[in-house]
């Protein structure tokens, strides 16, 4: 499964992002 770690001062949106391209390299 993968994981985002949210860094100080990084919106949601933007881990969100980094998180449905690390799926979609995943899938």
């Amino acid at each position: 499964m993968a994981e985002v770690k949210v860094q100080e001062g990084e919106s949601i949106e933007s881990a969100l992002r980094r998180f449905k391209r690390k799926v979609q390299q995943e899938d």
